[in-house]
């Protein structure tokens, strides 16, 4: 698969690289790491990277602005994106050829090529195996800068190596990014400002979330919330694993207030949660999911359906 999706970019002089709305570290680096490295390797040609900025990211990089004809007779290539609806981008569907790269569960299969790997930590990790067989093969090579997204990249999905997706091979590539000549200070400063910002709102979550008698647990945060606590909807997204230290837990969503809908952040420890996620225009991994609701009285039907999951 890594061999057909080097010729495809190949064959290709014009590349638009997405990612899925409310983008996170794995989104921008497999996205834009994977712009970079093509741009090194082949620099006769046209490469952009879409979709609108996540100001929060801005110490990993910025978006390129890419019009509408932009996507005529080019290859579209969308990273990190689980299914059709999380794209962002809208006029994707006017490209000559569709790629999708992910390490989600392939519960909405879309592209003219697709290759999802649900064994990866991270999309950045498969980027980052991307470009060894392209090494291997095509002698290409890595950029300094594509090294500091694809790392950041899989520090974000791995909790920095914390969780249990970061294998012996998540390691292994991650040891051949270090060896490029990038500030890791630097990178984790970054990560650590966002952090800093978010521990009072930590505090707020373990003081106020309810949890019923078979630990189905959850929290509301409404923009009033955010805003006393001065963190965005999207910073948020960083703290969806709080709640899994928490004895008794089965499984738990955040729900996050933002301007046009109620985003959802779903967590288990061990119930299958997904198939609840799709019903709700979402998806993910069978215990990390994310959905969208457009109600406070929706939220409480999503909260009821996963009190059923976790008494099963």
């Amino acid at each position: 698969m890594k061999r057909q999706i080097i010729d495809t970019i190949e064959k290709y002089n014009k590349i638009i690289i997405l990612r899925h709305v409310r983008p996170d570290p794995d989104a921008y680096g497999s996205q834009i790491g994977l712009k970079e490295l093509i741009l090194e390797n082949y620099p006769t040609k046209e490469v952009y990277a879409a979709g609108e900025h996540e100001e929060s990211l801005s110490y990993l990089a910025r978006l390129d602005s890419v019009e509408r004809s932009h996507y005529k007779d080019a290859l579209v290539i969308i990273t990190d994106t689980g299914n059709t609806e999380r794209i962002d981008g809208e006029y994707y569907m006017d490209s000559a050829f569709i790629m999708k790269i992910d390490h989600h569960p392939d519960v909405d299969p879309y592209g003219d090529l697709s290759w999802v790997d649900t064994t990866a930590s991270s999309t950045s990790e498969m980027i980052t195996a991307l470009f060894k067989e392209g090494q291997k093969t095509n002698d290409w090579k890595m950029t300094d800068n594509a090294a500091r997204l694809l790392f950041a990249g899989i520090v974000g999905d791995t909790g920095r190596f914390m969780f249990p997706s970061a294998t012996e091979r998540t390691f292994e590539l991650a040891s051949e990014l270090i060896k490029y000549d990038f500030n890791r200070a630097e990178l984790f400063a970054g990560m650590y400002e966002v952090d800093r910002k978010l521990l009072h709102l930590q505090g707020h979550i373990y003081q106020n979330f309810e949890m019923d008698d078979n630990g189905a647990a959850f929290i509301k945060l409404d923009s009033e919330t955010l805003a006393r606590f001065n963190v965005t909807a999207s910073e948020t997204s960083q703290l969806v694993g709080s709640l899994g230290d928490v004895k008794g837990i089965c499984a738990w969503l955040i729900f996050i207030e933002e301007e046009d809908q109620i985003r959802v952040r779903l967590r288990s420890k061990g119930p299958v949660i997904n198939t609840l996620a799709a019903e709700y225009g979402g998806g993910g991994h069978p215990l990390a999911s994310g959905a969208s609701v457009h109600s406070w009285e929706e939220a409480d039907e999503v909260i009821s359906k996963l009190k059923g999951v976790c008494k099963k």
